[in-house]
């Protein structure tokens, strides 16, 4: 005897209430507790049982910064856009050191964080914010970095007007980085190689950008190519606010700003249709 289940009248029916476009920025405040006590752990937990401590937050961009300086400043001779080339190497290794920290460490969350999503319930999009906010922290110890080094060179720089726009530069570079590594992360969950693709072709990417070169020195026929990166206005930007240097024009900003908010749109949505089902398939 076949039973017609389609005819049953069921008392209750449990259905999902979340779609797609249901970002859950309301359960992200109610856990705004769990968001800085994340931050925390971020913070000491990378630094607890080093020597050297925060430290290295000085010692890693200043031996990068010293390393372009004699390799591309005064081996190759690349143009510093008129400006010490110890200052404009470290002005772009700060923007990028932030963008890529903030990149590769969330490209990892749902390996990272696999057992701890698998038991309990939060907002998952808790843990990939909290690594932007700690980074924070790592990057506002390497800009007094950069601005002592304004000090030490005396420099007639004067920073001008678009110092107003910093705060929207960091912002820009932290979703930016937020976006992209949402995408990943949610991507590694069935593509394993992308955790090894991520590490070196943030490294790539860094030459793609005017990170060692300016913007102006570039040759015509790639200067279309590298404006296509979006983290080129920005450290462009960055320079110019600072050190009165670089090319800060409203179309190269607002084709960044425009580049961030679609990937930071598209990377909440894929992760948060991963994160549904991910522990079956991590």
């Amino acid at each position: 005897m076949k039973e017609n289940h389609q005819s049953e009248d069921w008392d209750l029916v449990i259905k999902g209430h979340t779609s797609l476009f249901d970002l859950k920025f309301n359960d992200l405040w109610r856990y705004r507790d769990l968001l800085l006590m994340f931050v925390k752990r971020d913070f000491v937990s990378f630094y607890k049982q080093t020597i050297l401590g925060p430290l290295w937050f000085f010692i890693q961009p200043i031996f990068t910064t010293l390393v372009f300086t004699f390799v591309f400043g005064n081996l190759a001779k690349i143009d510093a856009d008129g400006l010490p080339h110890f200052l404009f190497y470290l002005s772009g290794i700060t923007a990028w050191n932030y963008f890529s920290d903030c990149l590769t460490k969330t490209s990892t969350v749902f390996r990272d964080n696999a057992s701890i999503f698998g038991k309990v319930y939060f907002p998952r999009l808790i843990m990939p914010l909290s690594i932007v906010v700690s980074n924070l922290v790592r990057f506002g110890v390497q800009l007094l970095l950069l601005v002592c080094a304004m000090v030490y060179y005396r420099n007639d720089f004067h920073m001008p007007a678009a110092i107003l726009f910093f705060p929207i530069l960091v912002l820009m570079m932290a979703l930016l980085g937020l976006g992209c590594g949402l995408i990943i992360t949610a991507m590694t969950t069935k593509y394993r190689d992308l955790t090894f693709l991520v590490t070196f072709g943030v490294q790539l990417l860094m030459y793609g950008t005017t990170v060692i070169y300016p913007l102006s020195a570039a040759p015509e026929k790639y200067k279309s190519i590298i404006e296509l990166n979006p983290m080129t206005g920005i450290i462009e930007a960055f320079r110019y606010c600072f050190l009165g240097k670089g090319e800060f024009t409203a179309s190269s900003i607002g084709y960044s700003a425009a580049f961030t908010v679609v990937m930071l749109f598209l990377g909440i949505l894929i992760f948060n249709k991963t994160e549904k089902n991910f522990v079956d398939t991590i």
